[in-house]
This record gives C-alpha cells, structure tokens and sequence, in this order.
C-alpha cells in the first residue's frame, strides 16, 4: 500500500459462492475487500474447486475490485505451548493461506494468539517456528499478514515492537502487517486518534514494522475503553474512539 494510494473497502460475505463476494464488493463500492475462504468457526478447511476459483476470478476482473485478503479463523493459536492446539492451528492457517494463494489474493490476515501459560520469550519461538512451516508449506506469493491484537488472554501482538521483532527473525518478504485501530487504542497503544498522535503512531510504524509492511488497516471503533485490552469492535463513530477519532 503506497501512501499515495489507500483503498476503501470492506469486509463481504461469501455466503453463496466464492465469486458473491465480488457482487457484494460491488454494492458497496469496494476497491478493496476482505473475506473468509472457509468458515472462521472450523478447524476444517473447505477446498474451493477449480470452476469456483475460475469463476471468482472472472467476476474479480471485470469488477472495480483491485486487492483481496483473506481472514483465518479464530480459532487459530501459533503462540500457544499445547501441542494438539499447535498442530490444529499450524494446518487451518496452512488450509486458507492454500486458498489465498490459489485464488490470488495479497494475503491473509491471522491473529497470533495467546501464549497459555508458557513464557513470551518460548511463545516467540514457537511462532515464528510454525510462521516458517506455514509459508513453507504454501510457496508463491501470498502474504501472512500478523494483525495487532488488543492484548487480553496474554494475546501476543498487542505492540508493534513484539510485531517487529517476528518479522525481523523471519526475515522473509512474504510477512507483513494489518493495524488495527480498535486493537490499537484497546491495548493501549493510542488513546486518541488526533492528528498530532496520529502523526507519531506513523513514526512509530515507520521504525519498527515500517510502512513498507503496513499493506491493511482494519478501521473499527471500539466498544470498550481506552487500554480495556478487551477486543471489541463497534459501528464507525458509535464507541469509545468516535466519528473525530
């Protein structure tokens, strides 16, 4: 994302077929969306078929729609030290960063997870070791997109100095960052989007993740308070950040 051009879009549904995300895309004017490839409440991925995946991207080509993400499910822990979970975790961002690359989209957006009783230093390790499997496991040029967290449940993610340092180690053009403003402002980082601080959020991106990472911004509002570490999100302009914000 060039700072000379910033996408507006939206999350679409892509109930009904793959390719409806597009109509959906359309309705609102999106130049850019995000949706789900599989359910985000399944450890189960679904495998789109060829004529699926031909018929999204015809209807992506003869729309106004000029960049696609995904988003993996919930579910999804690479912080955590339960090897079962690990394992789950590893093979659903495996499955939808599969699809990602199949349907040709810029990359998927996944939440780190929570490091369940182990120490930061061992949750770093543990993620950046399945971060590696992941984009081994899927080679092209699709992105792993690691998403802010608002820092509850010892989520991991909540600074973008903690950001920084995963993709420093991995060392790898394919990992690349999505801010969160409701996750920002719930984990403390921002408490009021003016644009003096606004200003110094940039600088600080610019030295640690750097905009050259920064390829998504999720615009949310917040239904929680300032540093609640409670992830929430809200209609733009009705929580806690505001319409001025």
């Amino acid at each position: 994302m060039s700072e000379d051009k910033v996408l507006l879009g939206g999350h679409v549904s892509a109930a009904g077929g793959l390719y409806k995300t597009i109509e959906n895309a359309s309705r609102i004017g999106a130049r850019t969306i995000q949706i789900f490839g599989s359910s985000p409440r399944q450890w189960k991925v679904r495998e789109h078929s060829e004529g699926d995946v031909v018929r999204f991207k015809s209807a992506w080509g003869d729309s106004q729609v000029e960049s696609v993400f995904l988003h993996a499910p919930y579910l999804a822990n690479i912080a955590t030290p339960s090897r079962e979970l690990l394992k789950k975790s590893e093979e659903v961002l495996t499955g939808h960063l599969r699809i990602t690359e199949t349907i040709g989209a810029r990359g998927l957006i996944f939440h780190i997870g929570s490091t369940q009783g182990t120490t930061k230093e061992k949750a770093f390790d543990i993620v950046i070791g399945t971060m590696k499997k992941i984009l081994e496991s899927v080679p092209g040029k699709s992105l792993l997109i690691i998403e802010n967290s608002a820092g509850g449940g010892k989520s991991m993610g909540s600074s973008l100095e903690e950001v920084a340092r995963i993709i420093d180690e991995l060392n790898t053009e394919r990992v690349a960052v999505c801010f969160d403003t409701a996750h920002a402002f719930e984990a403390g980082m921002i408490e009021r989007y003016t644009p003096e601080t606004v200003d110094d959020l940039a600088k600080k991106i610019r030295s640690t993740v750097t905009l050259a990472r920064l390829v998504a911004l999720h615009i949310n509002d917040s239904k929680t308070v300032f540093n609640s570490h409670h992830d929430r999100h809200e209609n733009i302009g009705e929580g806690y950040i505001g319409l001025e914000g």
